[in-house]
Parts: structure tokens; sequence; C-alpha cells
């Protein structure tokens, strides 16, 4: 998850949903950027949205702009079929280990998070407090082991998570998890969304894919520019 503040709306951004067959209740843990530009671009799928979050302000706000149900952490992954973590990354072991494992075991949790430090960048590379060989993926899954964590829309800004359009085609997202099912989930949920997928194994490879933040973070401070995603070429 990298947070790129853009103004949202499901007017100015969404205008072009596309159809799919399975419709599902979403519920999104967080009020954040990323948080709004996945819950508008799910409603504009047809899907049916919570957001959770601790933040009854950013919950206020929220419901000036977009069509979803709100409630607290635990209400809206109780609430969703599939559950989306868009919270900091600081904050997200914290927000998942006080989620009710009957309410999460089995459901597909996409984790959209990176161990981002408070420390500032050096030389424009964003630091993370996960050790070298660890990543916030892996630790989740260990904190919630009934769910099914999925790494996935953490290498990119918010304002691209929802159809991209680039001249080179469709980017790459990059995932990992440790169940099969939930990834067929995510594949079908990234593909409705304008990207192609690539499966890089089990939630160990959390840790590669969350390093694809610090180079999407390097390239756009060096560049000052936000608007590049990743494409893999086989």
């Amino acid at each position: 998850m990298i947070s790129i503040l853009a103004p949202y709306s499901t007017t100015n951004l969404f205008t072009s949903p596309q159809n799919i067959n399975m419709k599902s209740k979403i519920g999104i843990l967080g009020s954040g950027v990323v948080a709004k530009a996945l819950a508008a671009g799910f409603i504009a799928q047809g899907h049916e949205v919570m957001i959770g979050s601790s933040d009854k302000g950013k919950l206020e706000e929220i419901k000036k702009i977009l069509t979803v149900k709100m409630g607290t952490f635990q209400k809206a992954s109780a609430f969703g079929d599939i559950i989306v973590l868009a919270v900091k990354g600081s904050a997200a072991i914290k927000v998942c280990s006080n989620l009710n494992a009957d309410d999460v075991n089995g459901k597909t949790i996409i984790d959209t998070c990176n161990p981002i430090s408070d420390v500032p960048p050096v030389n424009g590379v964003i630091q993370f407090f996960t050790p070298q060989n660890d990543s916030l993926g892996a630790q989740l899954q260990k904190n919630q082991t009934g769910a099914h964590i999925v790494k996935a829309f953490n290498s990119v800004g918010s304002h691209l998570m929802y159809q991209p359009h680039f001249v080179g085609g469709r980017p790459t997202m990059f995932i990992c998890g440790n169940d099969d099912k939930a990834k067929v989930e995510v594949i079908s949920i990234l593909d409705s969304f304008g990207w192609d997928t690539d499966d890089i194994g089990l939630i160990d490879a959390a840790g590669p894919i969350e390093s694809l933040c610090t180079l999407w973070c390097a390239r756009g401070f060096k560049e000052n520019q936000w608007v590049h995603a990743f494409k893999l070429l086989k």
C-alpha cells in the first residue's frame, strides 16, 4: 500500500466499470486514501462495501463521497466475504490482532500494507521496520493463522489501483499467499481492476514483493513523478 493523496469520487475516477459475475461483500479495514480508492473500485464493480475504522471523523468524511456501510474494524471483518487490510503498516499487526478469529477464519484477507518505518527516507529510499529476511505479510499470517493472507496492491500508488492506463498495456501486480483458492479470488479482483497478476508463491515471498514498494517510491522521489507501475515481461 502506497498512499498518494488524490481526490476520490465514484464519478470522476471510475466512469467505466466492468461487469463481473460474482458480487461479494467487501470489508475494508482502514479509512485513508488507499482504503477509499479500493472501496470506490469495489463499488464500481457492483460489490457491497463496509469500511471499518477507529477514526469516526474519517468515516464521516467518507460518507460524503462513497456509498458504503460504516463500522468498527471488527464489524467490517465480520461483514466481508473478502477483507482488505489497508491501514498504516505499523498498525497492521495491532488491527489484525484485535479481529475475532471466528470472523476471519477461512476468509481471504488482501494485505495491501508495507512495513514503512517512521524514519524519513534516506536519499529517496524508504526505510522498513521489518528484519531483512522477514515481512509484514508473513507476520500477519502468523497472527491470524485461520485466515488466508494474500499480499497485493502494495507496490503502486493509490491513484493507480483501479483501472490504471499505460501506453505499455496492463501493468503487473505481484501477489503471494499460502492458499490457492484465496489467490484465485484475488487474481479475479485484480483482473476486474485492470491488472495482470504474477503469483510469486507462498506468503514467505511477501518480503520481495514489499521491497517493490521501496523501488516504486525511489523512482518517484528521483523523478518527482508518481505515475508508474511494474510490468513483468516473459
